[in-house]
């Protein structure tokens, strides 16, 4: 049934002086809104939450901070003192040996963690300082003979008194880091000129490779797993040297794609040919285009060393031929062989990935496969290649170092509100808040601190900020949060994807400073504060430090459970003394064993 009241024309009854004007009103409207819009716009651009300290009245402040009730946490038993809780030999009876997935992360369940402090060993004193520590260190700190004695016609350390030296020897270089760097440096003339910056040693000893490096400028991840007798990775950390526990089996690294300058392996004991490539994919996953990739040991040379290898000439020449069809598949070409060393590139470029077929092996990994993607994420037999859209990626067009550290890289636009604006800020403020860091704690800055971690980075800025100070930082990016980590290795710096929720990968005692950013307030819904300190206990040094800022909601809940974890705190205020963010500067105090808990 039509409407009645319905009737053709009757919309032409309005009075014909009140259509232009309300045309003109409608207009007007509009072009407000545009001018508004515009400078809505501008000012979040420029203008974020953080960049113009506003001074808060305590007035304003509406929820009242947390409280909670004080708890003294007892001492775990000595056999604790090395604990790594999520790469536990004593656990790994209940994981396959497929691949050695047994050595890698499986953490305990939240229900049966442990809520006690691990002790240090028996006559630990605070570690030698840097630069003395890269050649030695305590033997109470690192009680372990294993490698002294397995190892000592290799020269990887050595026992005198009541401390280890390292001499810089190795198991492809007994003669010593030094010469065996520098025939490197023959065969990757980058390496002495700002192009190789990051790097990482897979299988890395006591990181004799690795701290050799520093002393060309070149900051290197050294990679091993944890094990019953080497612990490998806490003598790297207690030479002051970045390390951390790891290993290529089932997972990715927990690392983003295209970071890594250089990647290196001396005899490493990785069977790379083995399960169709699938360890070498991984490398070619973190490495940037035209990285470097460097191997000595078998197969390379293997025309004069194979007598020494308990294998068959042919054995050897069969191993080098696959890995060298390996190679070639996955778009890496030969950049130059002497003596033991091979050295390959990854193709700068994607002329190489074009003429990959359908049939081709490896295949490329389709468009569901994120490359960055790397915690708890399944190694895939699959090319990750690069993407076309950044043009900066490679090895050739990223900033030599150190003017790589203050360029914006390409990758910041993968950020919501990456932008220049923002990444210039972000160095502008931590420039301030680094200042102000070391007016609080002297210490900062000094020979004191050499291992530091930023729990929760953006950017590096922290870490950027005390580029001049004689440490170096791991940066720790969220799983969960903004995925910048790559951004953190275009600048030149190194770090790692973690989730606070379970403990880090790393052996008690092997950081001077933690650092942390509003991690709490970004966490707490999901990880239990708790733990979180607790975990933060277990990784620093006796006399170490920690600057936690924080929401004023949480700093006063931390402060009670660090004083049952037997750090001293005091709270302080902000650069900028705004109310609703405080800063908590805490030292962990030196304790022994109580020995009637064993």
């Amino acid at each position: 049934m039509k409407n009645r009241d319905f009737r053709p024309g009757a919309y032409l009854d309005i009075n014909p002086r009140i259509v232009p004007f309300t045309l003109g009103f409608i207009i007007l409207c509009g072009f407000s809104f545009y001018l508004g819009g515009i400078f809505c716009s501008e000012k979040n651009r420029y203008f974020k939450q953080d960049e113009a300290p506003i001074v808060q009245s305590q007035q304003e402040t509406t929820v009242d901070p947390l409280k909670i009730e004080y708890v003294e946490f007892s001492e775990c038993s000595l056999n604790y003192q090395d604990y790594t809780p999520c790469t536990d030999p004593k656990r790994w009876k209940k994981y396959g040996n497929y691949r050695l997935s047994f050595m890698e992360r499986h953490c305990p369940q939240i229900t049966v963690r442990n809520e006690c402090l691990i002790p240090p060993p028996d006559g630990y004193k605070p570690p030698i300082r840097w630069p003395k520590s890269k050649d030695q260190c305590w033997y109470r700190n690192v009680p372990y003979d294993w490698i002294s004695n397995k190892k000592s016609t290799q020269h990887w350390l050595r026992k005198e008194g009541d401390k280890f030296f390292f001499p810089g020897g190795g198991t492809m270089f007994p003669n010593g880091v030094n010469s065996y760097v520098k025939l490197m440096q023959k065969l990757i003339p980058g390496m002495k000129n700002g192009t190789i910056r990051t790097a990482i040693d897979t299988g890395c000893g006591v990181a004799s490779w690795g701290g050799d490096l520093l002393d060309h400028g070149i900051l290197t991840v050294s990679l091993a797993p944890r094990d019953n007798h080497e612990a490998q990775v806490q003598f790297a950390l207690e030479r002051g040297i970045p390390a951390i526990l790891g290993i290529i089996s089932t997972q990715r690294l927990p690392f983003p794609s295209n970071s890594f300058d250089m990647a290196h392996c001396s005899r490493c004991l990785i069977p790379w040919t083995e399960y169709d490539g699938i360890y070498l994919l991984e490398v070619h996953r973190i490495l940037r285009p035209g990285g470097f990739w460097v191997l000595s040991g078998p197969p390379i040379n293997y025309e004069h060393r194979w007598r020494g290898w308990n294998t068959t000439v042919e054995e050897q020449k069969s191993d080098y031929d696959k890995l060298k069809k390996l190679l070639i598949s996955m778009c890496f070409k030969l950049y130059d062989k002497m003596d033991d060393i091979a050295v390959w590139q990854k193709s700068l470029d994607s002329s190489c990935y074009d003429r990959l077929t359908s049939s081709s092996y490896p295949p490329k990994c389709d468009y569901s496969s994120d490359p960055d993607s790397a915690w708890y994420t399944p190694l895939q037999p699959c090319l990750s290649i690069p993407s076309q859209k950044f043009k900066k990626l490679g090895l050739n067009s990223v900033p030599k170092w150190p003017n790589r550290l203050h360029v914006r890289p390409e990758r910041i636009s993968m950020i919501f509100n990456g932008n220049s604006g923002g990444f210039k800020h972000d160095n502008s403020r931590w420039k301030v808040r680094v200042k102000h860091y070391k007016a609080l704690l002297p210490a900062l800055g000094s020979d004191e601190i050499r291992n530091v971690m930023d729990m929760n980075t953006l950017y590096g800025g922290f870490a950027t900020s005390l580029i001049d100070s004689p440490l170096w930082v791991m940066n720790v990016v969220s799983s969960y949060g903004p995925n910048s980590l790559g951004v953190v290795y275009d600048r030149g710096l190194i770090g790692t994807y973690h989730d606070w929720c379970e403990p880090f990968s790393t052996y008690p005692r092997t950081y001077d400073l933690l650092h942390l950013d509003g991690l709490f307030t970004a966490e707490s819904h999901r990880c239990e504060m708790k733990y979180v300190l607790l975990e933060m206990d277990r990784i620093l040094r006796p006399n170490g430090y920690a600057i936690i800022r924080e929401s004023y909601y949480f700093i006063d809940a931390i402060a009670t459970i660090a004083k049952g974890m037997r750090w001293d705190c005091e709270k302080q205020g902000t650069e900028y003394i705004v109310s609703k963010e405080k800063l908590l500067v805490c030292q962990k105090k030196l304790w022994h064993a109580n020995h009637s808990r064993e």
